[in-house]
């Protein structure tokens, strides 16, 4: 018996993983995908927000700018990547400026220092491509970007070295309550846990029906973007919003931690949990919208449309409590700032189990440290000729488009969390983001992960199980193979 069993291995669940393994208790992270971060956690804007669009006395508002304090510190120790650019909430018309005013009045209530409204020769100054017609801007020099991704497995393999244990490919199947324990079945195998917490997304009102609780119905939130070329990397250095209306944000435009520039997204409710395609209607939509922001955006230079999904309720906020259930603990409609608000998340799962009765004594072992992969783009000159000499397989560059060597790609295949799949490679060294998407280094990478892990070229998944990229042989060579 585990003392504490997570459901979902998203920003969240990683993070209340790591939170946990400060205490000398015992925790295993369920997870039915293939990865971590795997679902909603890989596919958004990947934005630290300041929070002063949060309303005021919600978990929304206290956690997101709890979570926007803890970022820098998380990035010392665990090295994913956090840029504290700033944003900017951009006024067009008075009306706009109006508003401008409310966010900053409520930003003010949240406890946010570091926001003012500024004119258009300061959004001009640092942000020149942006429309002219632009009237003013609140701009918080708090906000930032990171790689959720990177985030999330940065906090998965601390919380690992740290004794969590990952059941990935563990689909729940049904969940029982047994007295002052729970029976958690998979499509693999059982864990019998003192207590669940249900941090499993778009999936975790699923969840909770299987011990009778249903407090919460999610309706995906479908949300389109396009990802441009390095090439124009440039033409924007602040994350840039315009000013909201019915309660959304809007189409954003956006640098991202590795130096593309991003639009997005749009917005639409859809029943299906899985669907994340995307179409020509949605890329037109937002290139129109953005056009608000940045009048010459090169299209051109896109080189990929992707689609998240978001957990929405009817409701505003975050639900994070003890269920009916004793010792089922929700961790749901965790839709926008979710992820900002994460780390602060993980505190206050941390404070409930306590309140229910687990015993949480500090771990005195407990490492908050992590070695990132090697990045040898970013070594000096000196540092690569020393690694390569020692290690030939640096200097064999495998993705030209990010300039990612077979060294590491070879790190990633064996961290404290698996890589075993082409996406899974891609999330932690960025072989196939770039330009050509992966159609040169794609098989290069699967022979790499063949002769490293010893699995067969026909049996390498692009994700998930099932999502194979070679179907048969075409042809057997001399040697019979």
């Amino acid at each position: 018996m585990v003392d504490v069993a997570i459901i979902g291995a998203g920003v969240v669940g990683c993070s209340i993983a790591r939170e946990l393994s400060k205490y000398n208790v015992e925790v295993v992270v369920i997870e039915k995908d293939s990865d971590v971060s795997n679902g909603t956690s890989k596919a958004n804007s990947g934005i630290i927000h300041g929070g002063y669009d949060s309303k005021r006395n919600t978990l929304k508002g206290s956690l997101c700018v709890q979570g926007n304090s803890m970022f820098k510190e998380l990035d010392k120790q665990l090295h994913f990547g956090f840029n504290q650019c700033g944003s900017f909430v951009l006024a067009f018309s008075e009306t706009d400026m109006s508003e401008l005013k409310k966010l900053y009045e409520n930003g003010k209530a949240n406890g946010i220092d570091n926001i003012e409204i500024v004119d258009k020769d300061f959004v001009r100054a640092k942000e020149p491509n942006v429309n002219p017609d632009v009237l003013g801007a609140l701009y918080c020099s708090d906000a930032g970007i990171i790689s959720p991704w990177e985030y999330a497995i940065a906090m998965a393999e601390n919380a690992a070295l740290n004794g969590v244990n990952f059941l990935l490919n563990n689909e729940v199947t049904s969940i029982t309550k047994e007295n002052n324990h729970f029976i958690v079945n998979t499509n693999k195998t059982q864990v019998i846990s003192r207590y669940v917490i249900n941090a499993a997304g778009l999936y975790s009102d699923l969840i909770a029906s299987m011990v009778g609780v249903y407090r919460y119905e999610i309706t995906p939130r479908k949300g389109e973007y396009i990802l441009f070329d390095k090439e124009i990397s440039g033409l924007v250095h602040s994350v840039l919003f315009q000013t909201p209306n019915k309660g959304s944000k809007g189409v954003l435009v956006t640098p991202t931690y590795h130096g593309n520039i991003m639009v997005g997204p749009n917005a639409q409710f859809i029943e299906d949990k899985t669907d994340v395609s995307t179409t020509k209607e949605g890329f037109e939509q937002i290139a129109e919208a953005a056009r608000k922001t940045l009048k010459d955006i090169d299209y051109s230079k896109a080189i990929t449309q992707f689609s998240g999904l978001r957990a929405s309720t009817q409701g505003y906020d975050f639900i994070i409590e003890e269920s009916s259930v004793k010792g089922f603990i929700l961790v749901g409609a965790i839709d926008s700032p979710g992820l900002t608000s994460s780390p602060a998340i993980a505190l206050m799962v941390s404070t409930i189990l306590k309140d229910s009765g687990l015993e949480m004594m500090l771990n005195e072992s407990f490492n908050p440290n992590l070695t990132p992969i090697t990045k040898l783009n970013k070594l000096p000159i000196t540092e690569k000729n020393e690694l390569i000499r020692k290690d030939p397989r640096y200097g064999t560059i495998i993705c030209r488009c990010e300039t990612m060597t077979q060294g590491e790609i070879v790190e990633a295949l064996h961290r404290p969390i698996p890589a075993t799949t082409l996406d899974s490679i891609k999330r932690r060294v960025r072989a196939g983001s770039g330009r050509c998407q992966g159609g040169f280094c794609s098989p290069r990478v699967m022979e790499i992960i063949h002769e490293e892990l010893g699995t067969s070229l026909l049996e390498i998944n692009k994700s998930e199980d099932g999502s194979i990229i070679l179907m048969e042989k075409t042809k057997i060579n001399q040697e019979g193979k």
